[in-house]
């Protein structure tokens, strides 16, 4: 269950040209599970039709504060009460004018003044309005009384020019909102931990043209190194290879070889809370890799001497200090549990994600998984028994992944 599962969001959008890019956020609550009813102002409609966000959102937009139908239900205080989290996105320099001074003169206004519910305004403003010492005060007055400012990106302007002021990326916006829920839950946060993981598969070069790589995607580590970040996490993503976009708002170290991943982890290691090995690491690579490319003709057989690549988990677990958690994740054809195990102890691991990659629908190239939890026990205890999670998404896989790292990193205190 995703940390946005269920919850009622009231989503603001205000007049301006990033009006297209609400259209996105909504898109986002929604497949994170939340419950979604829209706001827009009469500037707001003059750029995206309502009906674009009824569609999405399946539920009634709200654009006019004396609507028959809506007021003979009072609908503004309906919809002020309902929130668990009201978010403004985009928020103009004039809403947030209108919020400092307490206006309520038009529906967006006077349900953001009628909730009790956080509030979060995710700007998007010329960078000369952003700059104005007065928009500069009201945001001020607006922090000191605890509503949220996600401020704006630097980037293309609609002026044609580069300049701070464009509405943060729609993931980065989702992410806040997530973040917010993740840290009120009870034990399930990260906030102020760090956190790297793995991802993706290592590709072995043969010569010039050619290489030798495995099947992974690398969506399992995107997804947990996403899951951390919304809980409140420093990431850290050491990626081989993939055709993934780059995750906003986590750092992104990019490697190859599997000698590069080692370098990168074993760097960083000495800062990092948890460690998560998600990344299908290549076993072998070849001894001697030709500087030019290896020519067909006269060839009828080609062999290749392949030697072990290091162990990086493992020598991570060598290295691994008092309180640090480390979560390696086992791929196994048969023997799952057994192998796993062996894994666990040999890797001096606190977690092991292991799952059956026969098993169809699931792992390598999948957009789900199915895996089960092996955790060691703690100060010489019995281990917990196995947690079995049924065939989900590798979203949903890596937010229970990210809760019990954070569960790990409290017990350790």
């Amino acid at each position: 269950m995703t940390h946005l599962q269920g919850r009622e969001i009231l989503l603001g959008v205000s007049g301006g040209i990033a009006c297209y890019k609400g259209v996105e956020v909504l898109r986002g609550l929604k497949r994170a599970g939340a419950g979604v009813s829209v706001v827009m102002t009469a500037h707001a409609t003059e750029f995206v039709q309502p009906l674009t966000f009824q569609t999405l959102s399946n539920r009634p937009v709200g654009t006019r504060q004396f609507d028959l139908d809506q007021e003979s239900r009072i609908g503004h205080i309906r919809l002020a009460e309902q929130a668990e989290l009201a978010l403004v996105a985009p928020c103009t320099a004039n809403v947030v004018a209108k919020l400092r001074a307490g206006l309520a003169d038009d529906l967006l206004s006077t349900v953001l003044l009628a909730t009790t519910a956080p509030i979060y305004l995710a700007l998007a403003m010329n960078d000369n309005m952003l700059a104005n010492p007065a928009m500069e005060e009201n945001l001020e007055v607006l922090r000191q009384r605890g509503v949220h400012i996600i401020p704006p990106e630097t980037g293309f302007l609609a002026e044609g020019r580069e300049a701070p002021g464009r509405l943060a990326d729609p993931d980065r916006i989702v992410a806040a909102v997530a973040r917010h829920f993740a840290d009120s839950a009870p034990g399930g946060t990260l906030t102020g931990r760090k956190v790297l993981v793995t991802a993706g598969p290592t590709v072995e070069r043969i010569d010039p043209v050619r290489f030798i790589t495995n099947r992974s995607s690398g969506r399992m580590g995107y997804a947990v190194a996403e899951a951390c970040r919304d809980a409140g996490a420093d990431v850290l993503l050491v990626s081989g290879p993939t055709a993934l976009p780059k995750p906003t708002g986590i750092a992104l170290s990019q490697v190859t070889s599997t000698e590069e991943m080692r370098a990168a982890v074993l760097e960083h290691q000495p800062a990092q809370d948890a460690l998560v090995f998600a990344a299908a690491v290549s076993d072998y690579r070849v001894r001697n890799p030709a500087e030019h490319k290896i020519k067909r003709a006269g060839r009828p057989n080609l062999t290749l001497e392949l030697e072990a690549n290091p162990d990086i988990a493992a020598q991570a677990g060598e290295r691994k200090r008092p309180g640090q958690v480390l979560v390696v994740f086992a791929a196994e054809s048969q023997n799952l549990l057994e192998n796993a195990e062996k894994k666990l102890r040999s890797k001096n691991a606190d977690l092991v994600v292991a799952n059956d990659i026969t098993e169809p629908g699931s792992g390598f190239e999948s957009p789900n998984n199915r895996v089960t939890l092996l955790r060691r026990g703690a100060d010489g205890a019995a281990a917990p028994p196995p947690e079995s999670l049924p065939l989900m998404e590798k979203s949903r896989v890596a937010l229970r992944i990210a809760a019990v790292v954070a569960e790990l990193l409290a017990l350790a205190g």
